[in-house]
């Protein structure tokens, strides 16, 4: 069994077929029977992603700082949950706890996540594939702007290259989990 870390928004956002996504993507993992490991929010996409992987029999694992617990309403039916001193610590247990990461929409948080393992990456520190579930086209600004970096000689083509995206939960995961 893989794990895949998803990074997603703790808000439901304003298209609602970025919450079908989500639904869709924790449905996905649990039943290709990946273990799903996030945030441990129970709103916005967060919630929707963990929801759906539950309802279909997955193992879900949440990290969240202390001081989200009660701003981020913790979710309290996962399999696992682990509360954490601090956003660092949440990041680096949910990167050591993944094989992969899924990245849906999102704000800034979901933009710090997914700099940190990509940066991660670039470093040689790990070497864990990064997936985007491009739903409506949320994500393409966003990944033209890592194509300019590239263009540009701030990031290696090759990495951006190597960032899986697909519209489709299956066949994001697919790409993810080898």
């Amino acid at each position: 069994m893989a794990a895949v870390c998803v990074f997603c928004g703790s808000r439901a956002g304003s298209d609602p077929s970025h919450m079908a996504a989500a639904t869709a993507m924790g449905a996905a993992i649990a039943r290709a029977g990946h273990e799903l490991v996030y945030g441990a929010g129970n709103v916005g996409l967060m919630g929707a992603v963990a929801d759906a992987a539950l309802a279909a029999g997955g193992r879900v694992v949440g990290v969240i700082p202390r001081l989200l617990v009660d701003q981020e309403v913790c979710h309290r039916g996962l399999s696992e949950l682990l509360v954490v001193d601090d956003m660092h610590t949440r990041k680096r247990l949910m990167c050591e706890r993944s094989d992969a990461f899924a990245v849906l929409p999102g704000g800034i948080g979901t933009i710090d996540e997914l700099s940190e393992v990509m940066c991660w990456n670039q470093l040689g520190i790990h070497a864990k594939r990064v997936g985007f579930l491009d739903v409506s086209g949320y994500w393409t600004p966003f990944l033209a702007f890592l194509h300019g970096m590239a263009a540009s000689g701030f990031i290696p083509a090759a990495e951006v290259a190597d960032l899986v995206v697909h519209r489709d939960p299956d066949k994001l995961l697919s790409g993810l989990v080898i």
